[in-house]
């Protein structure tokens, strides 16, 4: 089910998420196909979207989910910068479909969750994965990429930028 996905300025994409108990698993299910239905519907009707995390619709729970070569759901992340390599960039947002955020971020990570079977993974993130599992995981503390930009002229909007 396509959920609506909290525009910027909601407050509740302010908000620290909590932590996924394992017994919360199995009532988690349904919105993780919800969170994939989000991100399908993002690309049918602004032509981006890899991934989304749980408080942008609303869901106070550390979860992401990335849909790039398969659907990965990652359950309380923790990441782990590798080396002081930054990487700048124009960071685009389901929560701002219109706006660019110039930002920086780390060249590579290490991403440790659990999976939907509560399976502990790690994966080596680098270049655009790692700047993806970043801005996802700041979801998750009550971060937008509007809060990182680099300088208060970092911002443009989609239809200025392509032109």
């Amino acid at each position: 089910m396509e959920r609506k996905i909290l525009l910027l300025g909601d407050p509740q994409l302010y908000e620290i998420s909590d932590a996924i108990a394992p017994e919360e698993l199995e009532s988690l299910r349904p919105v993780f196909s919800d969170m994939f239905d989000c991100i399908k519907a993002v690309r049918r009707d602004y032509g981006f979207g890899r991934a989304i995390a749980a408080p942008q619709i609303g869901v106070k729970k550390r979860l992401i989910c990335i849909l790039t070569d398969r659907p990965y759901i990652i359950l309380n992340p923790q990441l782990e910068f590798i080396g002081k390599e930054m990487i700048e960039l124009l960071d685009d947002c389901m929560s701002f479909p219109g706006l660019l955020v110039r930002v920086r971020r780390y060249r590579h990570c290490i991403l440790r969750y659990r999976d939907e079977t509560w399976a502990p993974r790690e994966i080596p993130m680098d270049d655009d994965m790692a700047e993806l599992i970043q801005h996802e995981y700041d979801h998750l503390d009550g971060i937008l990429a509007t809060m990182r930009a680099i300088d208060s002229k970092s911002f443009v909007m989609k239809e200025q930028y392509e032109k």
